[in-house]
């Protein structure tokens, strides 16, 4: 099988504000653009894309996270929208904005929360309406997921037959429960973060579905199951149909609406009424961006081969391999399949850990790497799936196949500018694109010697999962 690594990390820089500006020579022919905007867990990126798919600009702002409570993780939408502005102003600055035709947005799966007259309502107890966001790491709602996936309802098949404390309908339980007058009762939209930043774009509250399939439970052919939301005991979403958790589902990179607000261009700094395409899950904005790398001439495994043979491994906060197929593939603990959530006409399946890259440091190894001149924000691998993510990152030998360094570190801002290309109709300058952001840079070969060692730490971390399922069925049964 091959294997494609993709890891959302920083930019080339670790400085909290830093914008990169690249020039291609002193004379500049009219070219079209696009703004590629990343909302990251602890950060916001934005690019600006050139129609050849060249990264003429990009910037980084960090945004704040609450933890008031162990599990409990909160943001603000204020504070992320303000960086979005923030970095898209920086990106622009160089160039004439009228010839800035997309704009395409890409976050973290965190629920988002407002009031019927859109402002932001408080998702905790203490009543702080500008946090208004439930991230996606947050795990207050274990009560509630495990009485969720207790109903056995047909729609867990699609997430591997037990959903996530991350996903959405638990955390929506998990108010309505907790927060019934001062936040269920007075909630006018549930948004997925994605689908926030495209409707505060847009004034459209049109939904992704690449987030609802992914995390909501909607399946592209037969939409929501009522059956399900009144299982759990939210029947009041399909009363008022869905209209809190959207009844307009558009695909990936579809135009929004009419295209930027005036409002929202002059908070983003530029023109009324430039194309935004309906949003991805970051993760996915990546698995899009490198699942088609064109690989030719390199003499590696995976050429000649579809896509649907290969894995993309995702390396951020957390860590998740993605794989599509032709025909829907259902697996015990792998989510999915989702239809056309990430390549349209694909099934998708997810699996992975969440928070291994916030446990074990990853972006600090990565930034570590960096300012060694080591660019390693994005690896193609080609090979057998690897045993530990941390050490793919650190040693590109372990798999014993050779490893495929992209040319770009900027492949998931490129992704989301594509959104925008999508959106704007302009299909040649996604093809190009494309083929740019898939070039290979260099490749490594692996050094077989240290291949031994790392199997033989594999054999010890199954002997501890196995003693822990051991230590494990002794405790329950006392």
């Amino acid at each position: 099988m091959s294997q494609v690594l993709f890891n959302l990390g920083s930019l080339s820089s670790s400085h909290n504000d830093t914008v990169v500006l690249k020039m291609h020579g002193k004379k500049q022919t009219p070219e079209k653009y696009y703004v590629g905007i990343d909302v990251g867990s602890a950060s916001v990126r934005a690019a600006l894309v050139d129609g050849l798919g060249t990264v003429v600009a990009h910037a980084e702002q960090p945004i704040q996270i609450w933890e008031p409570q162990p599990d409990h993780y909160e943001q603000s939408s204020a504070d992320i929208w303000a960086a979005c502005c923030s970095v898209t102003k920086k990106v622009v600055s160089g160039v004439d904005a009228s010839h800035i035709r997309g704009v395409g947005f890409d976050a973290t799966c965190s629920l988002v929360v407002v009031d019927k007259q859109f402002q932001p309502l408080a998702v905790n107890c203490e009543g702080q309406n500008h946090r208004n966001v439930i991230m996606w790491m947050d795990h207050r709602a274990v009560s509630q997921v495990e009485r969720i996936n207790a109903t056995q309802h047909r729609v867990l098949s699609y997430v591997g037959g037990v959903m996530s404390v991350e996903m959405q309908p638990p955390k929506l339980l998990w108010m309505k429960e907790n927060l019934q007058e001062s936040c269920w009762e007075k909630a006018g939209h549930f948004f997925d973060l994605p689908d926030f930043l495209s409707w505060k774009a847009t004034g459209v509250t049109a939904r992704s579905l690449c987030t609802v399939v992914c995390k909501w439970t909607y399946t592209s052919d037969k939409g929501w199951d009522d059956s399900f939301w009144k299982m759990i005991g939210l029947e009041d979403l399909v009363e008022d149909k869905y209209e809190k958790i959207g009844n307009h589902v558009l695909s990936p990179g579809e135009s929004v609406g009419k295209g930027l607000t005036p409002e929202a261009a002059k908070d983003l700094g530029l023109p009324e009424g430039i194309a935004v395409g309906a949003s991805l899950i970051d993760a996915h904005a990546g698995g899009l961006g490198v699942i088609g790398a064109d690989v030719k001439g390199h003499n590696l495994p995976c050429e000649n081969q579809p896509i649907t043979s290969r894995v993309a491994m995702i390396c951020g906060t957390s860590s998740c391999h993605m794989g599509v197929s032709e025909t829907p593939i259902f697996v015990p603990g792998v989510w999915g399949p989702y239809f056309s959530a990430m390549v349209p006409g694909l099934w998708l399946n997810e699996g992975g850990q969440s928070a291994t890259g916030k446990l074990l440091g990853t972006r600090h190894i990565l930034e570590t790497m960096q300012a060694a001149g080591h660019h390693i924000n994005t690896l193609f691998l080609c090979g057998g799936l690897s045993k530990n993510p941390l050490f793919v990152q650190m040693h590109a030998d372990i798999t014993g196949k050779p490893v495929v360094l992209s040319k770009e570190v900027e492949s998931v801002l490129v992704g989301a500018a594509i959104l925008g290309a999508c959106a704007s109709g302009d299909f040649a300058s996604i093809q190009e694109a494309m083929a740019k952001m898939g070039k290979v840079g260099r490749v490594v070969q692996p050094n077989h010697e240290h291949k031994r060692f790392y199997d033989k730490k594999y054999e010890v971390f199954l002997r501890l999962v196995e003693h822990q399922r051991e230590y494990r069925s002794i405790m329950n049964s006392f």
